[in-house]
């Protein structure tokens, strides 16, 4: 395979299948306490410590890939001749792909010949995860690059992402609910169910009372929407819950034959807006 799969650490990938495919990544960061980590599939801080210290009060920013760090390992790429192929974390997110697109642009007009492609993924945890999955697996198939890139950009809008959370309080923080909303839904144990819509935004879609059923709403939303299930991969994220993860995982079994599930921990970047206790559901419909 020629050509290079860049990702960065909002797909939320487990750590052993991006050691094992040897992907070249970038990094968001984020600072908690007196602390900054890469946010590297928890390779610079575990997923069990970060979401400790926050379940101990700290609250934790978050900072994009700047154009300098693009450019460092797009260079590296092309002066060795190989086409980049970089999906990305959702514009609508984070300014990182934008950087991506400056840094592609500078690099161009040094060495025109680079080959460089960037998909704005409009994904985020293992809905982008799942992009890359599958674009790997082709790349790895011997697809062409160009169509391996015209399959992503037809697909990437009927990958679903249905999610909860256990706090409230990192809505609020995050901007994505009112502090009264907060207030009222904790005190009532009202959970929302929240989704990644076409512009890569996330938004609320309704609540429910409990965790469970906030848990058996995300499996509903599977069963009516999922295409081709006994060929489809789907992936379940969570904010160190695995528990509740595996829980999701069991009441969609049962109803359900899948080809594979992928589990795996939210990363600190996505973590810190979503909190503990977050649990994300992707998988491929007709549309979002």
């Amino acid at each position: 395979m020629d050509t290079v799969l860049i990702i960065d650490s909002c797909c939320d990938l487990p750590l052993k299948f991006v050691e094992e495919n040897n992907f070249p990544g970038v990094y968001l960061t984020t600072t908690i306490g007196n602390n900054t980590y890469e946010d590297s599939f928890g390779g610079s801080i575990s997923h069990e410590e970060f979401y400790s210290k926050m379940r101990a009060g700290e609250q934790p920013t978050t900072s994009q890939i700047n154009t300098f760090k693009y450019m460092e390992i797009f260079t590296k790429f092309v002066m060795e001749k190989k086409p980049i192929f970089y999906i990305g974390f959702s514009s609508a997110l984070s300014g990182s792909l934008n950087n991506a697109i400056v840094a592609k642009n500078a690099i161009i007009d040094k060495f025109p010949y680079a080959d460089i492609t960037i998909i704005d993924s409009k994904c985020a945890s293992l809905g982008e995860g799942l992009l890359i999955y599958y674009a790997y697996n082709m790349l790895k198939s011997s697809h062409p690059k160009d169509e391996v890139e015209a399959w992503v950009e037809e697909n990437k809008l009927k990958l679903n992402h249905w999610f909860t959370v256990s706090d409230l309080n990192y809505l609020k923080r995050g901007g994505r609910i009112s502090s009264a909303t907060a207030v009222v839904g904790t005190l009532l144990d009202i959970k929302p169910i929240l989704h990644v819509d076409n512009e890569g935004r996330l938004m609320p879609v309704t609540k429910v009372k409990g965790r469970k059923k906030s848990l058996k709403m995300l499996a509903d939303m599977l069963f009516e929407r999922i295409v081709n299930p006994e060929e489809s991969v789907i992936a379940i994220s969570h904010g160190d819950c695995l528990e509740d993860a595996l829980y999701l995982q069991k009441i969609i079994l049962e109803k359900v034959k899948v080809k594979d599930v992928i589990i795996n921990n939210v990363g600190p970047v996505i973590g810190s807006h979503s909190g503990p206790g977050t649990v994300a559901l992707f998988f491929f419909g007709e549309k979002r």
